[in-house]
């Protein structure tokens, strides 16, 4: 009996081992054709932006390119210019991704409430989300129009300018600062519901038998979102934040339609299509798509052992 027993041990260990072999070999089946598409279309570009930007190469250049070292790298870096971008797209990442998460916290968080008409509202939240980037800046920018804009025209009635003058908000002369809080705006408001729609994904998974039992302990609201909430949505939370600071960091379009080549508002995205298409410059130009990757690769780590993703 007992040698019956230790048999049939034997036989279903080594079935589960074969069923887990079997379901491994099934599971890199169905993978390996997805990996090789990403290694096509994804890291070969990878590895040779890395090598270009060693280099000197130009497009329509009759000499022929030449290794050049960390020489690309040590320009930029001396280079006022893109100095001004690094500053003004980490500066643009934290404030709006900041401000995203505080007001798309709110957002989720009322949203998640039982109420009636809670479907229709999470629709109508992310009509500013949908829109096409392009579209909305150029909206705004009606709206921030010197001549006919809302803004002028409010500024006209609560007297801050008189009837007949106009405020440009978009012109150079009023300063980097005033350009980042105009843009900033705009990317905060189309870009929030986002971001509550990531955290209240999140929301949707506590259970509420975990709220009920804080209840019965006597947990106010405020106890139960930092003791309860907080912790349990730790993983939506990282992933939401790398989401939008991918985004922000990489951003283009809303600069570039809302300012064009203006050199005082780039983004480090921006300069580099500046060097890589206006300039011709694909050493240089790959250099700062480098440099970008990295400040990327930074704050997904800071993120990943900020909330210990893997953990959770």
């Amino acid at each position: 009996m007992a040698q019956s027993t230790i048999t049939t041990g034997k036989e279903a260990r080594t079935s589960r081992v074969s069923f887990e072999q079997s379901r491994t070999m099934y599971a890199w089946f169905f993978l390996v054709p997805t990996l090789f598409i990403i290694a096509v279309i994804a890291i070969y570009p990878l590895f040779q932006t890395f090598w270009l930007s060693f280099t000197s190469t130009r497009i329509n250049v009759d000499r022929p390119a030449s290794f050049v070292g960390f020489d690309n790298f040590i320009n930029l870096f001396g280079d006022s210019d893109f100095q001004s971008a690094l500053v003004i797209t980490l500066a643009f990442t934290v404030i709006t991704v900041f401000f995203e998460f505080v007001l798309g916290m709110v957002v989720a968080l009322v949203l998640n409430a039982n109420f009636r008409g809670r479907g229709v509202m999470r629709a109508v939240m992310l009509i500013p989300w949908a829109l096409p980037t392009v579209i909305s800046t150029k909206i705004w920018a009606w709206m921030y129009n010197d001549n006919y804009g809302v803004f002028t025209d409010m500024f006209r009635r609560i007297g801050i300018i008189k009837p007949n003058d106009n405020f440009a908000f978009l012109s150079t002369t009023n300063g980097t600062p005033f350009a980042m809080g105009i843009v900033s705006v705009i990317d905060i408001w189309k870009t929030t519901p986002y971001m509550a729609l990531l955290l209240l994904a999140g929301l949707q998974l506590v259970p509420d038998d975990i709220y009920e039992a804080a209840r019965v302990d006597g947990a106010n609201r405020i106890q139960q979102f930092f003791q309860i909430t907080l912790p349990l949505l730790r993983p939506s939370i990282a992933v939401a934040l790398i989401f939008r600071t991918l985004d922000a960091v990489r951003v283009f379009d809303l600069f570039y339609a809302l300012f064009g080549d203006r050199p005082d508002v780039q983004t480090v995205a921006t300069f580099a299509q500046n060097k890589l298409v206006n300039q011709s410059r694909v050493g240089y130009g790959s250099a700062v798509c480098v440099i970008l990757f990295i400040i990327i690769a930074i704050f997904v780590a800071v993120y990943v052992r900020t909330f210990k993703i893997e953990e959770a």
